[in-house]
């Protein structure tokens, strides 16, 4: 029989951020220990063909499991591994629990795509997200100057207008919009209206008022209004391109993500920089780090609480193989 402390895990896990809410992972769940695993059956194969995100939204889901397992009185120890399948393995060993406020924020972090406040953060804030989210392998420049900002906001906007001029970028974006509660709620997954601050719609005029109204201009200047209302941006790059590095950059990411829940701060991405290649080099160039690639930006601020997207429940993410 499945513990089911376990599944309480689990459901932590799910909470992590990841890429269009398309939550593209299993769990596999055995005795003192859990594999997550992904699930390329929900990879969103235009705007992520290397399954870059894909990696770095298991990584932040290892980093709420870890968090979560800490919290419940087990100790992980995480060891990825490579052969027929990627799979990151959690075996656990008990410990005294551990009262973080990381694990207190994972139910309240949410992606806020709407404007921000546009006051600064304090120094003593800024050095409390760049503590949490410090792991090895993983660089992060945070940029609180306007002047640096509004350099990358030119290369999200200029990202932005790339994609939603794309006509495979849009398709694969409509397939995960979720234009109303109902379909939210019967789906589970994908970027729900109510959470971007846009109106319900129904199921069949959802996608009729898409692409008449989601054109890159106007979007452009909701990314303009938002950039320019954050407090500052933060940017993660890993030492090395590849799925370890990108795991170790999604739990960097998280960890920033719940510290910033933790201080009344609320975040969102803006990875059109990363997402277009050609876009690459510049954003790299820019923050001295020619030649390698970025993997995250997020802007940080303050900001009023959405609607949250949903996630599936914890049956839906369970491998039928047992560990």
């Amino acid at each position: 029989m499945i513990d089911p402390s376990l599944h309480a895990l689990v459901r932590f896990a799910t909470l992590a951020a990841n890429g269009h809410n398309s939550q593209p992972w299993r769990f596999r769940i055995g005795t003192e220990r859990i594999d997550l695993l992904p699930d390329f059956t929900r990879r969103t194969s235009v705007v992520d063909p290397d399954d870059h995100h894909l990696f770095v939204s298991l990584g932040c889901a290892t980093e709420n499991l870890r968090l979560a397992a800490a919290a419940a009185g087990r100790r992980s120890e995480i060891a990825p591994r490579s052969g027929t399948e990627y799979a990151i393995g959690f075996s656990f060993h008990p410990m005294r629990p551990t009262q973080d406020v990381l694990f207190a924020a994972i139910p309240h972090r949410q992606s806020t795509r709407g404007a921000f406040d546009g006051q600064p953060c304090t120094t003593a804030e800024l050095r409390l997200l760049m503590a949490a989210a410090a792991l090895p392998g993983v660089e992060i420049t945070l940029l609180t100057e306007r002047r640096a900002i509004n350099r990358v906001r030119d290369l999200v906007i200029a990202g932005n207008t790339a994609q939603l001029n794309d006509p495979a970028f849009r398709g694969e974006l409509k397939r995960w919009l979720r234009y109303n509660p109902r379909e939210a709620i019967r789906h589970g997954d994908g970027l729900f209206s109510g959470a971007s601050g846009n109106p319900s719609l129904p199921s069949w005029a959802g996608p009729i008022a898409f692409d008449r109204l989601m054109t890159a201009q106007d979007e452009n200047k909701r990314l303009d209004n938002q950039l320019a209302t954050s407090a500052g941006l933060a940017i993660f790059a890993g030492a090395g391109a590849d799925r370890d590095h990108w795991i170790e950059v999604g739990r960097a990411c998280q960890r920033f993500a719940l510290q910033a829940t933790a201080l009344g701060l609320k975040c969102a991405f803006v990875n059109q920089p990363v997402e277009v290649v050609p876009l690459r080099p510049a954003l790299a160039s820019l923050l001295g780090m020619a030649g390698r690639r970025p993997d995250i930006v997020m802007r940080f601020g303050r900001g009023a609480a959405r609607p949250f997207s949903l996630r599936r429940p914890v049956s839906a993410v369970l491998d039928p193989q047992m560990a």
